[in-house]
């Protein structure tokens, strides 16, 4: 009985030490040990750019021996893609850049809890749009006191930008004549009807909603510059300059460029994916995104060697491992620290 024990103990020795190994392969990213994962792709509303663009990535990904499967599925956008990322329930979403700053900062919506989260590629901006009617007598965002704005749903990103706009000008909304949480349908609609004098949008250029009202009212582009957009570059790293240019029937067709701010959009992971799938996700994408079978617009316009530069949140480190040979990769990225077709418009995007 004691050689038949002592038998079995090493059998099954022996049998927990082929599993341990094969789990630490595993985690350690072996090839040879790891099973292909399965992903949940956490994007926005379905009438967005960031749902499309699940769909689109979707095979992508999969055509890596990494990847098994990915389900794309609708989400609340932004704040509900990072919760999710959070508890498990995705593993990998669409963000905006100022949230998921917030997130890993615990900081407005995620105060007192730092999210543990990571970029595999900076993609296209959502650009700050102010739009006015013409007899408004408003030209620049100082000129919104006292009158009637639309700045977005309540809680969306639409909003949060507009407050940091107003803010920038030596605003509140108490100095404004009407507070209107209108989305961009019914910004427009107000517009239109003569409620609103002015309305932001934060999306993708062009706006489909701006472009509709641009052909039945008369509207001025309002500029946020000067001081205003230096206060925020300053305060908020995660806003950038852009110019939405002039004479491009493709964006609005201006008689003169404007000059205002954008939030980038990024493809987020938790920290603790593998190493050997993030590198594969952002080689997957970097290689997609340099054919001819993009279908989505909001994909189309922007540089792909800049998707490892400029990040508030830091890459992966298979991401990273990825963008360094090619040189597309900057630590600006650090702990605390480009346009689009029609369907580029982020309504359901923002929150």
């Amino acid at each position: 009985m004691t050689a038949i024990a002592a038998v079995l103990l090493v059998g099954c020795g022996s049998g927990g030490g082929d599993d341990e190994t094969a789990s630490a392969d595993a985690s350690n990213g072996s090839d040879g040990a790891s099973e292909p994962v399965n992903l949940i792709f956490g994007t926005g509303g379905t009438s967005g750019s960031y749902y499309p663009i699940g769909g689109a990535l979707k095979g992508v990904f999969e055509a890596s021996d990494a990847v098994d499967n990915v389900q794309v599925v609708s989400t609340g956008a932004s704040v509900q893609n990072i919760n999710n990322i959070e508890d498990g329930t995705n593993q990998i979403a669409l963000v905006m850049s100022d949230v998921a700053y917030d997130a890993i900062n615990g900081q407005n919506q995620f105060e007192d809890r730092e999210a543990d989260i990571k970029t595999i590629a900076g993609l296209y901006p959502n650009v700050v749009q102010i739009v006015a009617t013409a007899d408004s007598d408003i030209e620049s965002v100082a000129d919104m006191e006292g009158k009637r704005i639309g700045v977005g749903k309540v809680g969306s990103g639409v909003e949060a930008s507009a407050k940091k706009v107003i803010e920038a000008a030596g605003m509140t909304y108490d100095d404004l004549g009407k507070v209107s949480h209108t989305g961009y349908a019914d910004s427009v609609t107000e517009m239109g009807n003569g409620n609103l004098d002015a309305a932001f949008f934060t999306s993708g250029v062009p706006n489909s909603s701006i472009t509709g009202l641009m052909q039945n009212t008369e509207v001025n582009f309002i500029e946020v510059d000067g001081d205003t957009a230096s206060k925020l570059l300053d305060k908020y790293p995660y806003y950038e300059e852009y110019e939405i240019p002039a004479n491009a029937a493709e964006r609005y067709d201006l008689d003169e460029a404007v000059n205002t701010v954008a939030i980038r959009n990024i493809l987020i992971v938790p920290g603790s994916m593998e190493s050997r799938v993030s590198e594969e996700l952002a080689s997957r994408l970097y290689d997609y995104l340099g054919t001819d079978k993009v279908s989505v617009g909001a994909l189309k316009g922007f540089d792909r060697s800049t998707m490892g530069q400029d990040l508030v949140v830091p890459l992966a480190d298979g991401a990273k491992t990825f963008y360094e040979p090619n040189g597309d990769s900057e630590d600006s990225g650090d702990e605390g620290d480009t346009s689009s077709s029609d369907d580029s418009d982020n309504s359901d995007d923002s929150a």
